[in-house]
């Protein structure tokens, strides 16, 4: 039935829960298994006055950590599933649906909700997003 599962992941816990979901469907389907994660890119330096505010997170540090968070996820994955790793910059549910799209993946798998936080990868609204704009199915895991 699936031949491309595409997995969102932010190391959140529901992230945890939908990529174990997505390797099952995988293995059950011999489907191959991507792994996503967004790198959101910080702000531009914002003026304020005639004093520049400084921006403290760097791209190269997001774009390692997103690294990190896609190798750490792939290590979970049993042997058997073919799995590939994607790191993606801009804002996550545009980047997720254009993935499905450039991969040809038939089904997505993502978590109700992210990390919470400004350096968040994955929130609810992207499940949401990704969820009206996709192309081809999606699985929301809660």
């Amino acid at each position: 039935m699936y031949r491309s599962v595409l997995a969102a992941v932010d190391g959140s816990e529901h992230a945890e829960r939908a990529l174990r979901e997505a390797v099952d469907l995988a293995r059950a389907e011999g489907a191959a298994l991507t792994l996503i994660t967004v790198v959101v890119p910080p702000p531009r330096p914002v003026l304020a006055g005639p004093y520049a505010v400084p921006v403290t997170t760097d791209l190269e540090e997001l774009e390692r950590e997103g690294a990190h968070i896609v190798e750490r996820a792939a290590a979970t994955v049993p042997e058997g599933v073919r799995v590939e790793t994607v790191v993606r910059k801009g804002a996550p549910g545009p980047a997720v649906v254009e993935q499905v799209a450039e991969g040809g993946h038939d089904l997505v798998v993502l978590g109700s909700r992210g990390r919470g936080a400004i350096r968040s990868l994955f929130l609810g609204s992207v499940s949401h997003y990704v969820l009206h704009h996709s192309p081809t199915a999606v699985l929301i895991v809660r």
